[in-house]
């Protein structure tokens, strides 16, 4: 039977089929074939209009089966759902499920608001995908066959990935089976699985982007991980490490941030290692295998009660994997290892806490010295005045239990750990009347009582022990003298103000007996009776005000003088003290060292640190140091010197001990962050030598980045005896999908797990 040709009232009235209906135009025309079938015809710049519900189709021609709810779309196809737009040559499409088949179809779907290219490696707004056919399943479920996707929406993506089978969940993910990775269009990587997420808050479950790096020790190593968005305020990842020499090591890191100031983060890595042997500075050496672990973390949480627990961990079971693979030159000359953790709380004036911790220190790879606190129980009270007179009364007490011992290969070789009761209440009197001069005085007690104490032989022995003394300490500081210069019209500062302070401390210390018999772990063990001490310093300060006034200038000096000479060596204000003197070079001296502090900050983006002090029992410089920092919006840069000189008339300063090290850090990149770089530094000055040297560059175009590390380490003084190691590593990102932190530091900054 010949089709019927309708006006465009008939064309409305007769089109509407499964809640979809036909747009108002004049310019489509409708042709009958039979009552179920319906041919809609348009143009280019008039296309055939159909509304579903929240779904819109244009198209040059549409026939409708209307019992079927069957609607076929040919010319210039789009397919709008929400802000998700889909283009094809021809398209299939149930009006009543609201599913369908695309054929040659291309398409974007909107992850978030924002603009292409703005993320500068981090997700992108926009996703764009195609394939010779692209499965409606469900609201926002499609399955695209021989076809690709891409987060790089421009003209000439800089990435795709192709894939014979694809799932694509909107604002959810995408799944590619047997994929290709390919940039510029260059096929540079075969996955069989891979998963991208798509989801608007920028956090999903899925693999992150594989590292590649190399190294002396370890050979060439790929790392993997898999990140699991746990919820909003938690996550964890996990990683496998494969290396060529070394063997495989899996890790994990768990993440939480709650409110109310509650927040922690665990890490912990476990390597296997297989025995090798590699060439080291040209001498082929042999290398053990062994197992080890690491763990680090911090935590703080606020518990019931207004009590807040703090926690710490930064522990490793191998010195020698630790300084083989660490790649921040602190942690891979680092010879401490522990834990600790802390619970406090208060209530008005006073406050409580508990403290356990340990700490090991190594001398060589199997032999330490452990040193914790298990548990230190503290309460204190704060000072208040007694009435309405200006004298404060506080209290301190404590009870510790020490863990002092040497460890052999796991042997317990020398404990001397103990148990102390220390109670210290103070009551301070205060004069403040005068702007220029204010003293503060302290008249304090203290008793302490230890489990264990020396004998005549200087043995530690389980005989407890006690004492008790009292200590008077009166901080005068002043007069201070201050000078104003008014500079208007000087572009730096419209005034200048120089001020010196003085400050005189004269403290007391009554008699003591038996400070031989005290087995000294801490500052409190180490208090010597009998003497007094008077520290005297004098603070130079520069302020300088434009708009507002800051300090861009100062220089303390400050000594002590005891008048026991043997107390000047158990003052912890000092760096040189705890060192005797030898007798046959020199005296000794009832002064401690001349401490001397600069820091200059010129601007708000330099500052510069010095510290010295000289040593009047040998009138002679003990130690040296500095350090400066510079930060600006395209660089940022620290520099740090340090020297601990050579004095043969003090133990503790012999040429062994001493040190001469430069180091130093800078950052540079672009305004956007697109382009940038870092290198850094360690050199020993004394052995003409850089210990590491450091390379980071990256890039981050629109929706992608690439980190480039290179890295020369000589650490030919460690315990693991490893003179020489040279590590590179690559890692790239793209628009939503980052890389995870390596547990031995590689490429540190940069990487950013999604």
């Amino acid at each position: 039977m010949a089709g019927i040709l309708l006006t465009p009232s008939e064309v409305r009235a007769q089109s509407d089929i499964a809640g979809c209906k036909l747009a108002e135009s004049k310019q489509a025309s409708l042709l009958q074939i039979n009552p179920n079938h319906l041919r809609l015809a348009g143009t280019v710049e008039h296309p055939v209009q159909v509304d579903c519900d929240d779904v819109q189709l244009f198209a040059d021609a549409v026939e409708l089966y209307r019992s079927e709810g069957r609607l076929v779309a040919e010319g210039h196809v789009t397919f709008v759902s929400g802000t998700n737009r889909i283009a094809a040559e021809r398209m299939e499409f149930n009006t009543k499920t609201k599913t369908g088949t695309f054929y040659a179809a291309s398409g974007t779907a909107i992850m978030r608001e924002g603009t292409p290219g703005e993320s500068g490696g981090g997700q992108e707004p926009y996703a764009y995908f195609w394939g010779e056919e692209l499965h409606k399943i469900g609201p926002k479920r499609y399955r695209i066959v021989r076809g690709g996707f891409t987060a790089c929406v421009q003209p000439t993506p800089r990435w795709e990935v192709s894939s014979g089978s694809l799932t694509l969940d909107v604002d959810d993910h995408v799944l590619l089976k047997n994929a290709v990775f390919r940039v510029k269009g260059v096929p540079v990587l075969y996955m069989p699985l891979f998963y991208y997420p798509m989801q608007e808050d920028d956090r999903s479950t899925g693999f992150v982007m594989p590292t590649y790096g190399t190294g002396t020790i370890v050979g060439q190593k790929i790392s993997n991980a898999f990140f699991w968005a746990i919820g909003r305020s938690h996550d964890a990842t996990f990683v496998h490490d494969w290396f060529t020499k070394t063997g495989q090591g899996l890790g994990t890191e768990y993440r939480y941030q709650l409110g109310s100031g509650s927040q922690g983060n665990a890490r912990f890595y476990r390597l296997n290692e297989k025995p090798i042997t590699t060439l080291l500075n040209g001498v082929e050496t042999k290398l053990e295998g062994q197992q080890s672990y690491k763990f680090n973390g911090t935590l703080v949480q606020a518990l019931p009660g207004g009590l807040q627990a703090r926690a710490d961990a930064d522990y490793f079971s191998s010195l020698r994997t630790q300084q083989r693979l660490e790649q921040n030159v602190y942690q891979a000359t680092n010879r401490r290892r522990g834990f600790g953790g802390n619970i406090t709380g208060n209530r008005a004036e006073y406050v409580a806490s508990a403290t356990f911790e340990q700490r090991d220190i190594f001398d060589t790879a199997d032999r330490y010295v452990r040193n914790g606190t298990l548990p230190r129980v503290t309460l204190s009270k704060g000072e208040r005045a007694i009435g309405k007179v200006p004298i404060y009364l506080g209290a301190t007490g404590e009870y510790v239990t020490f863990v002092r011992s040497t460890i052999d290969k796991d042997v317990t070789i020398n404990d001397r750990g103990l148990t102390r009761l220390d109670v210290n209440p103070t009551v301070r009197v205060p004069f403040t009347k005068w702007p220029f001069l204010t003293v503060n005085s302290v008249v304090s007690w203290r008793g302490t009582r230890w489990s264990e104490s020396l004998d005549a032989n200087r043995m530690q022995v389980e005989e407890k022990f006690g004492r008790s003394y009292f200590e008077f300490q009166s901080r005068i500081t002043g007069p201070v003298f201050n000078r104003i210069w008014n500079t208007p019209g000087n572009g730096y500062a419209e005034k200048f103000k120089h001020v010196v302070v003085p400050t005189l401390s004269v403290q007391r210390t009554s008699t003591i007996d038996g400070f031989g018999r005290v087995v000294v772990l801490d500052g409190i063990d180490s208090i010597v009776g009998g003497v007094t001490r008077y520290t005297y310093s004098l603070a130079n300060r520069l302020y300088a005000k434009k708009e507002s006034s800051r300090e861009i200038a100062t220089i303390d000096f400050s000594q002590t003088y005891y008048t026991l000479a043997t107390a000047a060596q158990f003052d912890r204000n000092y760096q040189s003290s705890f060192t005797t003197v030898d007798p046959s070079k020199a005296a000794e001296s009832n002064f401690s060292p001349i401490a001397v502090t600069a820091r200059v900050a010129p601007s708000l983006n330099v500052q510069t640190d010095f510290r010295a002090e000289w040593n009047s029992k040998v009138s002679a410089v003990t130690s040296l140091g500095a350090n400066g920092t510079v930060n600006t919006p395209l660089v940022q840069a620290t520099g740090g010197w340090s020297q601990r000189r050579f004095v043969k008339e003090l133990p503790g300063f012999s040429e062994a001990q001493a040190s001469h090290y430069l180091n130093a850090t800078a950052t540079v990149h672009t305004r956007t962050n697109n382009v940038g770089g870092t290198y850094s530094f360690n050199y020993d000055m004394r052995r003409d030598q850089f210990l590491q040297q450091r390379f980071i560059t990256y890039y981050n175009a629109q929706c992608c980045g690439v980190a480039v590390e290179w890295q020369s380490f000589n650490l030919s003084g460690s315990t693991a005896g490893i003179p020489q190691d040279r590590r590179f590593n690559i890692s790239v990102t793209l628009a939503g999908i980052g890389a995870v932190p390596s547990f031995f530091g590689a490429l540190s900054g940069q990487q950013d797990r999604r």
